[in-house]
């Protein structure tokens, strides 16, 4: 037996468990909110500390770290950050984004060359954003990280090399998932010059270790850790349920999608994570909750009251525009207005039926591309709604688990950490992972809904071809 652990440093907090090697039982955990900052990466380590105190890591023999991602921490030559880190999506950077779509010859140019459109949060956005708006930070780039990569080179004592892993790579804009390799031509394009890209490291493989002999493994990005955490594998599709919506798969190979729909990560294990995003998913129960002048569990319980297909009322959920399809400047639709039909309970039923409807869309772009799903895996508060429990598995057509709650980013990380322990001492393959249980979860199947949810998707996508005729004819 022996003893790891996982952080996880997100947007707002720092989580850290500690695990058995054997089992992956957690042992004990911490938790410590960020400190306020402006893009001071500090107060990660701050955060870090803090999270680790009254001798949370005594005893661990390897670590392996999870950050958020869609970060850019730009050195100079001698290590120290030129400007704060920039972080998430930023709106300031979609002229950036269009600008290089433009610049590479379109959105099919930048699928075949890195697996992904240029989006406003990727580092290569915000790569070209500063070379526009501040030159003189621009020109004393020398070196690119993210976010896990910056903690594990700290960890590490700031060493020459500076390492990643390909989950983290493969959301830059400018690492290929299908060739394994970065793309330097592509920093000169958006930055105007050329920088050194950190070295990316095989799954098993360690970063290395601290000056105390501790190991530090490759590390990864959230959503790769979540995925190896949870124990999603070959066949398993998650969702992701926030305000907006993000629907990914395991699979064997990198998906190249001329229509940028598919986003072509790799996850923490050698394999693949195509992911496709909507704006709008919890947004738009929110709204229909405060429409009827409720709550989330209010408007669960109000469209269990109601029938499928709502009385024939349906939403189309495209509130903040939608991105899956590719229609940015629209709005959202409420179609099949009845005298029968205008009740609280269908309202909100069309709600949920719409945004589940709008997710199924997105999982189909990763069916038509031949990702098999034989489960969905349902992640974020709103997964624990009846209504929505009651609703997707006729509408995903397949079996539905809700995991418990669980810090999956920080459980992953610790797995990945275990991994590279027990490569090191040879007890386990750089091809296999430990073998840890899954994730305590409830399981809801389709059963004989099936039909009936055929026939609410397909209320939905006449409404929804009628509405925007031809929208989904180049996507996947």
């Amino acid at each position: 037996m022996g003893i790891v652990a996982g952080l996880d440093s997100s947007t707002e907090s720092t989580r850290i468990v500690v695990c058995d090697t054997d089992t992956g039982a957690v042992l004990r955990q911490g938790y410590a909110p960020h400190p306020p900052t402006d893009g001071d990466p500090q107060a990660w380590l701050i955060s870090l500390g803090e999270a680790a105190a009254g001798g949370l890591l005594e005893g661990v023999q390897a670590i392996g770290v999870s950050a958020q991602q869609n970060g850019l921490l730009a050195l100079d030559a001698g290590g120290v950050l030129v400007r704060p880190a920039m972080l998430g999506n930023d709106k300031r950077m979609q002229p950036s984004a269009a600008d290089l779509t433009d610049a590479l010859g379109g959105r099919a140019a930048w699928a075949q060359a890195v697996g992904s459109v240029p989006q406003p949060g990727q580092m290569v956005a915000k790569l070209r954003w500063l070379a526009r708006n501040e030159p003189e930070s621009a020109q004393r780039i020398a070196a690119l990280l993210q976010p896990h990569d910056w903690l594990v080179w700290q960890l590490l004592g700031r060493p020459l090399r500076r390492t990643t892993d390909r989950g983290d790579a493969s959301g830059t804009g400018l690492w290929s998932a299908a060739t394994a390799s970065w793309r330097p031509d592509l920093v000169e394009l958006a930055l105007g010059r050329p920088a050194v890209l950190p070295d990316v490291l095989a799954p098993a493989e360690p970063a290395g270790h601290t000056p105390e002999g501790l190991l530090i493994s490759a590390g990864t990005g959230e959503t790769m850790a979540a995925a190896f955490g949870l124990g999603v594998g070959p066949g398993d599709a998650v969702i992701s349920l926030g305000a907006s919506g993000s629907v990914f798969a395991v699979h064997h190979e990198a998906l190249v999608d001329p229509s940028g729909t598919i986003t072509s990560y790799a996850d923490a294990t050698g394999m693949h994570l195509p992911v496709v995003h909507t704006l709008n998913a919890v947004r738009v129960l929110r709204g229909t909750a405060e429409l009827l002048g409720t709550d989330l569990a209010g408007l669960s319980e109000l469209a269990l009251q109601s029938s499928p297909g709502s009385y024939g009322l349906v939403m189309l959920p495209y509130l903040e525009g939608e991105r899956t399809p590719h229609l940015p400047h629209t709005a959202g639709t409420l179609a099949g207005l009845r005298r029968e039909s205008m009740k609280p309970e269908h309202l909100a039923r069309a709600a949920f039926e719409g945004m589940l409807c709008g997710l199924t869309d997105a999982l189909d772009v990763l069916r038509g591309r031949g990702v098999q799903v034989r489960r969905v895996f349902l992640l974020g508060a709103a997964a624990e709604l009846p209504a929505v429990q009651a609703v997707a598995p006729a509408l995903f057509g397949t079996q539905v688990v809700v995991p418990q709650p669980a810090d999956y980013a920080a459980l992953g990380a610790a797995r990945q950490a275990a991994w590279a322990l027990g490569v090191q001492q040879g007890t386990l393959a750089p091809h296999e992972p430990p073998l840890w249980p899954s994730a305590a979860s409830q399981v809801f199947e389709p059963g004989e809904d099936l039909p009936v949810g055929q026939a609410v998707r397909q209320q939905y996508a006449a409404v929804r071809e009628q509405t925007h005729p031809g929208a989904f004819d180049a996507a996947g």
